[in-house]
């Protein structure tokens, strides 16, 4: 049997038609976007073509698009500027995010100056923030909010057009980490009033290695790499021309297929759901129905998830007991113990997340082998 990817959330397959719009650049359209001649020219037309793409994709404008490594350096970008700029001020300052953040977005907080304070704030138990949580953190000194628009483990999608609003009308900094979200939901950074967006293009079938900030204009914030004039002067270091056509290329698919890609996942999603529910003791992690369209977090009683998953490998089936950035650790998620749930329910945590590639005869086997697999385990244990 051919072994079946359902760890979507973890990383994509970059897509054919993405790869051959990539190829000339590492060979014949090889030049530096910084050079005035003709080699140059190929390769800055290139670039703007990609920056149009995924500002469309996004709801934005072209100049609001700052080409990165990933989301974790355009969430580490936005927290470390922002917080260098009140420490300039003089008195520090306070940033309010959530207790279910990516490590990128958490670990760069926690790494900042003591005299930047920061509020980690409680979720309900899908995931949820709740947007009187942040109106009451809110002080006088808070210059950031910080929330995904999604969560990387369980799917839930947060209120983010709400939080934007409420930023909006007290002149607080947004930011948003839609790593998870862009490519697979309609997003408009306009109706969702940020001021900022990281995103990643290994996660919506682009190349790794390439992301992107969407900064409002008119915002302004500190460069994070110092040097040359690239990315008008905020991101130094010559660019990465292949994988900025890569992820040009992912959204202009994306933003073609986004519908019917949607309606199609989360048919396969339900699916998965509704035959996982039959399994005795299994139960869904995240939100019932602001949930992604690919994704499936999910536990069942009695089955610890490192043994499920070493046994579902075994029968040809990927999936994951949460973030990839997390593994290997023996802490139990950190967002589903922020989502109320104890260690051992933590424990059985398993998340399959679907995507472009993954068939209806895909979840039906992953269906049957997880049946199988479950029972084994629990028989083992009894």
């Amino acid at each position: 049997m051919k072994p079946v990817y359902l760890d979507y959330a973890a990383t994509t397959p970059t897509d054919e038609r993405v790869l051959k719009a990539m190829l000339p650049y590492f060979t014949q359209q090889f030049g530096n976007a910084s050079s005035l001649y003709s080699f140059g020219r190929e390769a800055r037309q290139a670039i703007a073509r990609a920056r149009r793409q995924l500002a469309n994709l996004l709801g934005a404008e072209s100049d609001e698009i700052f080409f990165t490594s990933g989301g974790s350096e355009s969430d580490n970008w936005i927290i470390r500027s922002l917080a260098d700029e009140a420490l300039q001020k003089g008195k520090g300052g306070h940033i309010i995010t959530t207790k279910v953040e990516h490590h990128a977005v958490l670990h760069a907080c926690a790494a900042l100056p003591e005299s930047i304070d920061v509020t980690y704030l409680d979720v309900d138990e899908e995931g949820r923030v709740r947007l009187e949580d942040i109106e009451q953190a809110v002080r006088p000194d808070t210059f950031l909010v910080s929330v995904m628009t999604a969560n990387n483990e369980v799917g839930t999608i947060e209120p983010i057009a709400e939080i934007g609003s409420f930023c909006r009308e007290h002149g607080i900094f947004f930011h948003t980490d839609a790593v998870q979200a862009v490519g697979h939901i309609p997003l408009s950074v306009k109706e969702l009033q940020v001021d900022a967006l990281s995103l990643s293009g290994h996660k919506f079938y682009g190349p790794k290695g390439i992301g992107a900030l969407f900064l409002r204009r008119g915002r302004k914030i500190a460069p994070l790499i110092h040097g040359g004039a690239q990315e008008r002067g905020l991101r130094a270091g010559t660019e990465n021309t292949a994988g900025i056509v890569g992820i040009g290329e992912a959204a202009e698919i994306a933003r073609a297929e986004l519908t019917q890609e949607g309606q199609r996942l989360t048919a396969l999603r339900d699916k998965l759901i509704a035959g996982i529910m039959k399994i005795p003791g299994a139960h869904l992690n995240g939100a019932q129905k602001d949930r992604l369209p690919g994704n499936v977090n999910f536990g069942i009683e009695g089955v610890d998830h490192e043994t499920l998953l070493i046994r579902l490998d075994l029968m040809g089936f990927a999936v994951s007991a949460g973030s990839a950035c997390s593994a290997g650790s023996l802490e139990p998620s950190h967002v589903l113990t922020a989502m109320g749930q104890g260690a051992e329910a933590a424990s059985t945590a398993v998340r399959a997340t679907l995507g472009r590639f993954t068939a209806p005869e895909d979840v039906e086997a992953f269906l049957a082998a997880l049946q199988t697999a479950a029972a084994d385990i629990r028989r083992h244990k009894a």
